[in-house]
Order: C-alpha cells, then structure tokens, then sequence
C-alpha cells in the first residue's frame, strides 16, 4: 500500500450512510439497512435490548418513599392508597383490579373528603419510572399556573394503579376534578413516558371517552413546561365548561399555550 494510500480515513460506516442525518433526528427505526433478507446484527441486537428495557419498566417496583420525599420536599400532603390488587404479577393479570381501591383505603379517603375543585393522583402505571421522574416538576409547573383560586386535595399516590383508579379517588374525596398522572405503557423508544388524564366530576364508571389526555410527558417528549402550560389551560377550560372526554371539543390556540 502506498504512503498516499494510507493518508486517506476511514469514514465510520454511519458517516457513509445517507439516512444517517435523519436517523438522529428520530428515535424511531428508520434505514436499518440489510445484510442479505435481513438486518444488521447491530441492528437487531438494538431491538432486542429495546424490548428487555420495556420488559423491564413494566415489572420495575414502584419507588413509593421517594416519590412522596419529592412531594414532600414541595410542601404538598401526601395519601397512599393501594389498588384491589395484592401485587405486580395480578396487576399485569387483572386490569380491572387496578382499577378499584383497596377497600381499606377507600374507607380512609371517605373521611377526608372535602370540598375541592382538584386532586392530583399519581400512579405507577405500567412504568413507575415516569410517575417517579416527572410527576412531581409537572404537579409543581402546573400549580404554579393555576394561581390561588383552586382548592387542590391532598395529593394521592396510588400503587398498582390503572387511569380509572382516579375516579373512585376522586368520588371519595369530594373532588370536580381529577388529574391522573401515570406511567403509560413502554414502548420500543421509551420506558419511561408519563400521561395525564383529566376527568371531570369523577365517579366509577366514568369511561375514557369521558377524558381528556395529555400524553408523552417527558423531557425527549412533550417537556415540563409545554405540558404543563397545555394542563392548565385544559384544566381552566373544563372547569368552566364542566365537562371532559369527547363532549369537549377544544382546540387550543397557540397565543393562549404560550402565555
């Protein structure tokens, strides 16, 4: 080989990728390329370590004591309550028992019931890590743009909890409306993004079409401030509509989401 030939580089093979510009620009998988009917080994061996993570969020414990220390640290109240399922294993097994209080802590929530305009419930999900990470900058973004006139419940942390575990929440406290914080389901780029689901005038039976969703809340999402200017406004429009789900449609403008 040549002196010549041996001062040219070696570009690394993404560099010689055409795609490679716009494959940073997504996490999705786009031009994974080929090797004969199939795809790179780098490839492949991505999507399955992908999957492990995902599989991994979803049985992930539920951080309860840090998550009400981080609460706390903000000054909030704090309620437990778990849901009628005994553990993670029949939780993934019996959705609907995700979906109703443990009949001791509904008790408990009766006798705190009050007059509230608001309760924030932050449940595990099927990713504790989103309710863990961003519930409690986004409870503190949304508060700071509600303003005083709000009564606001104590907030309640529910493990092994389903979006409609806020409702029976809800009911029992005495709350217009509720703002369900959980750990939506991983997918194959991102185990750890949190929803937001707004019910007004919570009671069982409540359906989802009878709410709203603010979806993908995390900083590679929709960042704290974007969702918690989108939360605020939602929340201002159903309390003074007094409705939720798709009897509500609103379309927000920019100017007001900016402000």
């Amino acid at each position: 080989m040549s002196a010549k030939e041996k001062s040219v580089p070696t570009l690394p093979r993404d560099a010689m990728d055409p795609w490679h510009a716009l494959r940073a620009l997504t996490p999705a998988r786009i031009a994974l390329g080929r090797v004969g009917a199939g795809v790179p080994t780098s490839r492949h061996l991505e999507l399955q370590l992908a999957q492990a993570r995902a599989k991994d969020a979803v049985w992930r414990p539920f951080d309860v004591a840090g998550l009400e220390h981080a609460l706390l640290a903000d000054r909030h109240e704090v309620i437990r309550v778990h849901s009628s399922a005994r553990d993670r294993r029949e939780y993934l097994a019996r959705p609907d028992f995700g979906r109703r209080l443990a009949a001791a802590d509904g008790e408990t929530l009766a006798t705190l019931a009050g007059v509230y305009d608001l309760v924030f419930v932050v449940g595990d999900g099927l990713a504790s890590l989103a309710a863990e990470r961003h519930a409690p900058t986004l409870i503190r973004a949304v508060m700071e743009r509600l303003g005083t006139p709000w009564r606001v419940a104590p907030i309640v942390v529910a493990e092994l909890a389903r979006v409609a575990l806020a409702d029976e929440v809800g009911a029992a406290l005495g709350a217009k409306i509720t703002v369900m914080l959980i750990g939506e389901r991983p997918g194959m780029s991102a185990q750890d993004s949190l929803g937001a689901y707004v019910t007004w005038a919570p009671r069982l039976g409540r359906t989802d079409a009878e709410r709203n969703c603010v979806s993908n809340v995390r900083p590679e999402g929709l960042g704290y401030e974007a969702a918690a200017r989108t939360l605020s406004w939602l929340l201002q429009e159903v309390r003074r509509r007094e409705q939720t789900g798709v009897s509500l449609r609103i379309v927000a403008d920019a100017r007001q989401l900016s402000a």
